[in-house]
């Protein structure tokens, strides 16, 4: 008996593609990782220091002489 080339990959390349996107529950984390991380960031841009060094930076640009 005989197989064609590649033909042991075609069950696995079935199984892959059976389960090809993100469950509802990944999706969910996925939501509330990004969600904390954009929390993560508000909080240390919006923080005292980093507020004032951004100040700092912008009054600098516009100030430079052309």
């Amino acid at each position: 008996m005989r197989r064609k080339a590649g033909s042991l990959w075609v069950p696995l390349r079935e199984r892959w593609r059976a389960d090809g996107g993100m469950v509802t529950s990944e999706y969910a984390m996925g939501i509330v990782a990004a969600v904390g991380f954009a929390l993560l960031l508000y909080e240390v841009v919006t923080s005292g220091q980093v507020k004032a060094e951004l100040q700092a930076i912008v009054k600098r640009a516009l100030s430079a002489r052309m």
